[in-house]
């Protein structure tokens, strides 16, 4: 009897993991085909569109969270300012904390929106923050060189 039932558990995790598979699969589709839709929309380029789905695949944010629907959650616009979307996130966040009244759900879109900016900031300005890592690289280099002949 209760070999039937393993039989049964099994066959049924088999099946829900097949479903599940599909599903995500289903998605990622989905997800390809909205970031299509869109940079058609907005005139972007094939790897603007495939850098911020990768972003937004790495956030685990669905693509239906633009940057667009991004500077609209956090009230800020266009060119963005880190310092101004910083403000705005710390504004917004605490004051939808649930001790407070607020809502999680509410509070969670605050942090992904701020989120996705951030990712959108590094994507803009990706040329710029890589050479001055380089720089520090290079002196941390030379540091421990002179620390070395000490």
């Amino acid at each position: 009897m209760w070999r039937n039932m393993v039989k049964v558990a099994l066959a049924a995790g088999e099946a829900f993991g097949k479903a599940l598979t599909k599903a995500v699969k289903e998605e990622m589709k989905a997800t390809q085909q909205a970031a299509e839709r869109h940079a058609a929309s907005s005139g972007g380029s094939r790897e603007d569109t495939r850098q911020n789905a990768n972003a937004n695949a790495r956030l685990g944010i669905s693509l239906e969270i633009f940057v667009q629907e991004s500077l609209k959650i956090l009230d800020v616009k266009e060119p963005l300012n880190e310092k101004e979307v910083k403000e705005r996130y710390e504004f917004l966040f605490p004051l939808n904390d649930k001790t407070k009244g607020g809502s999680f759900y509410l509070q969670s879109k605050i942090y992904r929106a701020k989120e996705r900016i951030d990712e959108e900031l590094i994507n803009r300005g990706e040329k710029e923050r890589e050479e001055p890592k380089k720089e520090e690289e290079e002196q941390k280099v030379v540091e421990e060189k002179k620390a070395m002949e000490k």
